[in-house]
Parts: C-alpha cells; structure tokens; sequence
C-alpha cells in the first residue's frame, strides 16, 4: 500500500461533507476535475473504492467511512500536536539546561536564572557547573544548550563547533587585608607588590594570570599558601598570610575585613556565552540569550 497522503483525505472528507464533487470543489477553491483526481489517486493508495459516484452526486463507500473515521483522529492528533508545539513555543512549557563554571554560579548565573524564571515560571530550569573542558564536552553531547565560558588573552576559546558571544569583561582585582598600606589607594602598580607574599589558588587560572602579571613586572611571586577555592583565598589573606588576585565576579561575597583594589594594567578575561554552532536554539534558548546580555550588562554596569 503507498504512503497515505494526508491533503487528500481531506479531499475526501469534504466529498462526503457535501454530497458531490462539484460541491466539494466550490468548498476548497479546487476545479471538479482535480477533485475527482485526488479521489481516485486516493483509492488507487488505499486499494478499495471510497467512493460512489451518482450523476446527481456521490456518497462514501463503507471502506471510504472507515478511512475517515481514521482521518479524524489524525486531525485531532494533529491539532492536539500544534497545541503542545506552541506551548513551547510560547515558553509556556518546556526545560532549559545550562552550564556554568564555579566563579559566576555565585554572581553572574543566579540573577540570570531568577530573571529567567520571572518571565517563564513553567520551563524547567537545570544548571550543571563545571571547568572550561566540561562545559565545552557536555555542549558537543547536547546535555546543555547554553553555557557559559572565560578565556583570557592568551588563552582563547577557539573552537569552530561553538558560536560565542563576549557578554563582558571581568577584571582581576588585588585583595588586600584592611590594614594594608595600599588597602585605600585608587590604583596599585605591581612593581609595589614585589616583597609581598602571595595566596593563589592551585593550578587555577589565577595562578597564570599572578605568574604573568609578576614576571612582566620582572620578579617571581613568593606563594605563601595554596588556597582551594576564593572563600579560602579571602580568609588567608584577612589573616595576613598574603596577599592575592581574583576575577571581580568572584567576590560576590567579599569579607568585610579586606579590600579588593584595582591593580594597573592587569589582564581581564572575557565571560562568554556559547552554544554549538550549528545548533538552532529553541525558543527558551534563545529567551535564555537574551536575559544574559541583559543581566551581564546591569552587572557591567554595577562592576
């Protein structure tokens, strides 16, 4: 039996609506004869009669009956398919996955899910966090739709599978403990950091960044401690242990007992967003785009 084709049976269902072919092709703009074509191409598919034709007109046969009670339920099908597409087309259902990496999940990614969630409280929002790798890997998987990633100068996200877009730049500020002598200066130059001792996080990025704003100064940092995280960063250098640089977005929660000063002609890296490249965001996606770029500025704007 060929393929069923769906125009014509609504071809044959206005044929049985209306009692004559002629009728039936005044109703969908068609001339007699191409009414009659379809019909009969119609039944050469389905292999039986489905209809009688009269010269006063034509009614269905009991195979033609059948067939559309058939037809009727794939047009419900149909409009019952329409309906739910545009639920998620609308936002009005649906899940969006995004990425993110441990220095924005606690400034940058929160206030993006919380406006998200405030225009379209019925799509299902997941968050996965990860290094830069990961974030990258589970994109390529299709696990998340959206993430977001940081690149430095020296170190740029290259890759022809990903379409990114710089929402801002996050520069590397200075912490130093309140009772510092640079702690209520504007700006601090590195060549005054050259005796001062040093917290870093290990095999971080900072890390580089602190061996590259050091070495271009011409000294080798002193690290006194090795912290695991920016919370613990921030708790060794109140004790005086030393001092050290972070991203802006991650001193979301800074301790009131230090400082975070801007230090001159240090490097800043880029937040991006990124989706595969040749992948078609859905509609959650591509409201999800939007409300970064918005929040990323506001927080531009407060940085």
């Amino acid at each position: 039996m060929a393929q069923m084709d769906l125009r014509r049976l609504h071809v044959l269902r206005e044929v049985g609506r209306s009692g004559s072919l002629t009728a039936a092709a005044a109703a969908l703009s068609f001339t007699t004869s191409a009414v009659s074509q379809q019909v009969t191409k119609l039944e050469r598919d389905m292999g039986v009669p489905l209809l009688e034709r009269h010269p006063r007109g034509a009614v269905l046969t009991e195979a033609g009956r059948a067939l559309l009670r058939y037809a009727d339920d794939i047009d419900r099908s149909i409009d019952a398919a329409r309906a739910e597409m545009s639920e998620f087309a609308d936002l009005r259902r649906g899940q969006l996955r995004l990425g993110t990496f441990p220095t924005v999940g606690a400034s940058l990614m929160p206030e993006v899910v919380l406006a998200f969630r405030a225009r379209h409280p019925d799509v299902v929002v997941t968050v996965v966090s990860a290094r830069r790798a990961g974030l990258v890997d589970r994109l390529k998987r299709r696990d998340i739709e959206l993430t977001l990633l940081w690149d430095y100068p020296w170190q740029r996200v290259d890759d022809a599978e990903l379409s990114t877009t710089t929402l801002r730049k996050d520069p590397t500020l200075l912490l130093l403990p309140r009772s510092h002598p640079l702690a209520g200066v504007d700006v601090v130059r590195v060549e005054q950091l050259r005796d001062e001792q040093w917290v870093v996080r290990d095999e971080h990025p900072v890390a580089d960044v602190l061996r590259r704003v050091c070495r271009r100064a011409g000294f080798e940092p002193e690290v006194a401690f090795a912290a695991n995280d920016y919370q613990e960063t921030q708790g060794m250098v109140a004790a005086g242990i030393g001092i050290a640089l972070a991203p802006q977005l991650a001193l979301s929660a800074l301790r009131p007992d230090i400082v975070a000063v801007p230090l001159h002609d240090s490097p800043s890296r880029r937040i991006l967003l990124a989706r595969l490249a040749d992948r078609t965001l859905s509609a959650a996606g591509r409201e999800a785009a939007t409300v970064f770029r918005a929040v990323a500025a506001g927080a531009g704007d407060r940085g």
